[in-house]
């Protein structure tokens, strides 16, 4: 079974900045992609950041240059380092990871920006 399980999300002022980090266990052999989206309260789910396998990276406009997405294929983990972040950038962070034509979502890491 495959978990995805993401963390350090947390409250931060304009202008800060914060690391997630998501962790996919269980009987795993290669992970293809692995992304971060967001979704915030009356909003719909929506792309921040992708990375394939081979490390090419894709950014939503909103948050190009601001943030950087990396893995680390040998810890079977995906992270996504925020700088200047904007009260906008508030929402419920999740990874996913498609492996085995499977896509797999975690339950999610609370950004609360304050202005």
């Amino acid at each position: 079974q495959v978990q995805v399980v993401e963390s350090g999300g947390g409250l931060v002022q304009a202008g800060g900045s914060l690391r997630l980090s998501c962790v996919v266990s269980g009987t795993i052999f290669r992970i293809n992609a692995m992304g971060w989206y967001r979704q915030a309260p009356g909003k719909q789910r929506e792309l921040v950041a992708t990375i394939a396998l081979g490390g090419t990276t894709n950014y939503a406009d909103s948050v190009k240059g601001r943030f950087t997405i990396s893995r680390d294929n040998a810890k079977n983990s995906v992270y996504l380092q925020m700088n200047n972040l904007k009260p906008e950038d508030t929402a419920v962070y999740y990874c996913n990871a498609h492996y085995a034509a499977a896509v797999y979502w975690g339950q999610g890491t609370q950004v609360t920006v304050s202005s």
